[in-house]
């Protein structure tokens, strides 16, 4: 049993000792949303006052065995990812049997997540002039669950001597606030500037917004406009590029699409 494995066991231990009394998914995503307005309140100004009044009607709900439980879990999630940078949530709500509870839920292995991770990378070249050019490279994710793609982009990107701390910004939007929740506290801990949002990708409608420290911290939103202004500005004074033949498009498959996504960099 890896480092990794001991932890999940122990999280998922606590909150069954405590479920007794109180559902299980909505114990766990309690867990996870006041763990993500804890780590929020310690830097976003701006929502502060209304997480802290969401934090005290969470808390308020349970008896103080379990509001002490709350931060052991953090605890031992901030220990796993001291170890090594992967996803521990995922396997958490996996190992505590939600996945069935919940619409048919599941969490994508971190293994195939990091295959994918080193398919997005590809040109490492292309990546490192990118970055030489702007300072960085974003990516989004639509639909990121407890971020496990994200995550494993960023350790790749470090396995390949990229600091992603400084040259990684991230969207992810995920439809389940509780997975956001669960994206936020992992990236938080992985020093990954970050925006996520609870909303509905397709629709483009979005419901809460949450920064991670290093986002805010890093002084990103500057960053970005910075980068979007100059990006704005060189399309205005460069030349039409010339008419192309646009080949026809082939039909698309049928049927839905399963599995991981491959992200992309920009």
């Amino acid at each position: 049993m890896t480092s990794h494995d001991q932890h999940i066991g122990a999280i998922c231990k606590l909150l069954r000792s405590c479920a007794y009394r109180h559902n299980l998914h909505r114990l766990f995503s309690d867990c996870m949303e006041t763990t993500a307005i804890a780590i929020s309140n310690s830097v976003d100004l701006r929502h502060r006052d209304s997480r802290e009044k969401r934090y005290l009607e969470i808390v308020g709900r349970y008896e103080r065995k379990v509001v002490e439980m709350f931060p052991q879990v953090l605890g031992h999630i901030v220990m796993a990812l001291e170890d090594e940078p992967r996803d521990i949530l995922g396997p958490t709500y996996m190992g505590l049997e939600l996945g069935n509870a919940q619409s048919g839920q599941f969490f994508t292995p971190y293994s195939v997540c990091r295959f994918m991770a080193e398919l997005t990378l590809g040109n490492l070249d292309e990546i490192r002039t990118r970055i030489a050019a702007n300072g960085f490279v974003t990516t989004m994710e639509p639909a990121c669950g407890a971020g496990a793609m994200i995550i494993a982009l960023a350790d790749a990107m470090r396995a390949h001597g990229i600091n992603y701390q400084q040259h990684l910004h991230v969207t992810a939007i995920d439809v389940d606030a509780s997975a956001a929740h669960m994206a936020y506290i992992q990236f938080s801990l992985l020093h990954i500037p970050a925006k996520l949002f609870v909303g509905d990708s397709l629709s483009g409608e979005m419901r809460e917004c949450w920064f991670t420290p290093a986002h805010i911290l890093g002084g990103w939103s500057a960053r970005l406009a910075r980068r979007d202004a100059e990006t704005a500005a060189h399309a205005l004074i460069a030349p039409p590029p010339e008419p192309q033949r646009i080949a026809p498009a082939a039909p698309a498959p049928r049927g839905r699409e399963e599995g991981p996504r491959q992200l992309s960099l920009f």
